[in-house]
């Protein structure tokens, strides 16, 4: 038997709003129909931002140290940060003796807490105040010496969804799970007689999909020592 040797399906938006009404049992009748499913297509996108970290939005970004300064603005489309190091060099000018030294993240209470946050050095942590335009805030607030780069992994926004004749910007991982929520949300205003049941293959289909893109990596749990009573 013949395989198709291809790895590339992928659907457009309006093949994702269609299927979605197929499963509300309707088809799209009216420019309106499409508006309100692509409305509610990002609606979803902007959900799935609650629902963990997902892997390929990660990216890893660099920000050339300033001495002094110890906040700087971060991209509008990031959701989180995730980790910082601060490194010896950028990325392009990676070598075998670059040196990079990971930072802490704390809380807005802890950085609240610091009674010089200008004080210079050797920064050795961070917070991320996630307003509309997001900021990350080392301190020490670096003298940029040896370490002039901070690196940081951030966690990005889902593009919106776009032209009907766009691909979605989803992981094909999360192909099923999109028809089935883009379906779940539209039956709240087409199909209420096929919420729960619509609700529930969503949610299972999620879960797969979240549990499938994690990382594969080992554990290791140690047990924490404590004698009570002890000096």
């Amino acid at each position: 038997m013949t395989t198709s040797g291809t790895t590339s399906f992928d659907l457009q938006i309006d093949d994702i709003i269609e299927e979605a009404y197929e499963r509300c049992g309707m088809r799209t009748n009216s420019g309106n129909d499409l508006r309100s499913a692509r409305r509610s297509l990002n609606l979803l996108f902007s959900e799935w931002g609650n629902r963990g970290i997902h892997l390929w939005k990660v990216k890893l970004n660099e920000q050339a140290l300033t001495a002094g300064t110890a906040t700087y603005t971060v991209a509008t489309d990031v959701n989180d940060v995730l980790e910082a190091y601060i490194s010896t060099t950028n990325a392009a000018g990676n070598t075998s003796s670059t040196n990079d030294i990971a930072l802490t993240k704390i809380d807005r209470s802890a950085y609240a807490a610091l009674p010089n946050k200008l004080q210079t050095g050797q920064p050795s942590q961070y917070y991320v105040d996630r307003q509309t335009t997001p900021t990350i805030s080392l301190y020490l607030a670096p003298d940029a010496t040896t370490y002039t780069t901070l690196k940081f992994y951030t966690i990005n926004r889902i593009e919106d969804a776009g032209g009907f004749t766009k691909t979605p910007d989803v992981a094909y991982r999360f192909l099923p799970c999109m028809c089935s929520g883009l379906a779940y949300y539209l039956s709240q205003k087409r199909a209420p007689d096929r919420i729960q049941l619509l609700k529930q293959l969503y949610e299972d289909e999620l879960i797969r999909a979240l549990n499938e893109d994690g990382s594969r990596t080992s554990v290791y749990i140690s047990p924490q020592s404590y004698f009570p009573g002890g000096g």
